[in-house]
């Protein structure tokens, strides 16, 4: 016990020491400066300089980042592909979002128009990853209504022949299209545009 006590009696300057060396300002690690209780004067703040004067003996200025990152080719290839992903799925997502959150052109548990029932089956439940299951027996209709565990949202079922009916995520069918699709840039636009499911 003794020698427990006296090996930490011998520790604590050295860990007071790392304490003040801890809290010294950090302009003091980077410049070389001593550590020690001295304080140097600040050095006069200047405005940066223009034309010519601003590069000097150290050269120009590098570009802020966000030019750099703006002028690299793969990021000006991405942001395209990104854009053309947005434009290839942006009428079945707005016709999607339409059915499911607007009241007025269906009511729970309506079935869709034959039109709209043609779009969403064509544009998404065919790249559902799961279609031939959720179709079963055959497909009657498509319907919109409430989720059976979360009540508060409203998504579309398939309705099949002998009666029965599934429900299908919009966003799992959209997901598997755009990979299909767009196989190099489908995790990125995935990972940026939807939410996890």
């Amino acid at each position: 016990m003794a020698f427990a006590a006296a090996l930490l009696l011998r520790g604590i300057p050295l860990l007071r020491a790392r304490a003040r060396y801890a809290r010294a300002p950090s302009w003091r690690h980077f410049s070389g400066l001593s550590t020690s209780d001295e304080s140097p004067s600040p050095e006069p703040h200047s405005p940066p300089a223009t034309g010519n004067a601003a590069a000097g003996a150290k050269g120009p200025a590098p570009p802020p980042l966000s030019k750099v990152w703006l002028d690299e080719p793969e990021y000006k290839r991405w942001k395209d592909k990104e854009k053309e992903i947005l434009n290839d799925i942006e009428p079945i997502t707005t016709l999607t979002k339409e059915i499911l959150h607007s009241n007025s052109r269906y009511m729970d548990g309506e079935r869709l128009s034959e039109e709209d029932e043609k779009a969403v089956v064509a544009k998404l439940l065919a790249y559902h990853p799961h279609s031939e299951d959720k179709i079963g027996c055959g497909l009657d209709a498509v319907m919109v209504d409430r989720h059976p565990q979360f009540r508060k949202s409203r998504c579309l079922f398939v309705v099949r022949t002998d009666g029965g009916w599934i429900d299908f995520s919009y966003q799992k069918c959209l997901r598997a299209y755009i990979r299909d699709k767009y196989p190099s840039y489908a995790e990125r636009f995935i990972r940026e545009h939807f939410k996890r499911s």
